[in-house]
């Protein structure tokens, strides 16, 4: 059945946000700060490992830079159209509106936690592949292994950041059921090269992900977002 893949994903994503809250309640403040460490790090180099895999070309017993011009580009670009329709203040006005509808309004991790666990379970290839065999061919098995992955990821970040981690189930459920409607049409514009470029821009803003998470800095990783667009697109 068509959906089925997206479907193990959200309620994958909800089951590890509701296991991580309830246990979350439970650990003393200081072990959340380590944890919440650990979670930063591992964003990190997750986002470094993807990049380093897409940029690094062997050559003999030297390597190489590729797509470097693609990377720049796409990141200027993106950048800029994201700026345009401001999408992480959207995001964040959207994540407000989840958190007065669901009676967490004094939660002020709600939002933060919606926000960084959305980007971090939305990027990447997997949710673009897995929604368009899901849609095509009926082959849920991408989807399901993203839904393991996800679960665990939001599972540990619902222990610091509360709640709205489980509300990233929602900007899920959107993006890969909007594929999977529409996985024919799109299906001949997704070629190798589109998901590689795709990949490499989307682990560098995971990596942007983990810099937000370890340095408590403030980029707008949802203004990045339209560089995935360009990247798929570069010719």
């Amino acid at each position: 059945m068509p959906g089925l893949g997206t479907l193990a994903n959200v309620l994958a994503i909800v089951l590890g946000g509701l296991i991580g809250v309830l246990f979350g309640k439970k650990i003393p403040e200081r072990f959340k700060e380590t944890i919440q460490t650990g979670n930063a790090v591992a964003v990190l180099f997750i986002g470094i490992g993807g990049t380093l895999a897409h940029m690094l070309k062997a050559e003999g017993e030297t390597f190489s830079t590729t797509g470097t011009m693609m990377m720049i580009f796409s990141m200027a670009i993106g950048s800029v159209l994201g700026e345009l329709f401001d999408i992480d203040r959207r995001m964040k006005q959207f994540g407000e509106w989840l958190k007065r509808k669901t009676g967490n309004a004094k939660d002020a991790r709600f939002v933060d936690g919606f926000v960084t666990a959305s980007l971090t379970v939305c990027i990447g290839a997997m949710a673009i592949v897995g929604s368009i065999q899901d849609g095509i061919a009926g082959d849920h098995s991408t989807l399901f292994a993203k839904a393991i992955l996800d679960m665990i990821i939001v599972m540990v970040f619902a222990t610091t950041k509360g709640k709205g981690c489980i509300f990233s189930a929602i900007p899920v459920g959107i993006l890969q059921g909007s594929v999977t409607l529409l996985a024919r049409l799109i299906s001949p514009y997704i070629t190798d090269h589109a998901m590689e470029n795709l990949s490499y821009v989307g682990s560098i803003l995971i990596f942007c992900v983990g810099i937000n998470l370890f340095f408590d800095k403030k980029i707008k990783v949802a203004n990045m977002l339209p560089a995935l667009v360009v990247a798929a697109v570069w010719p």
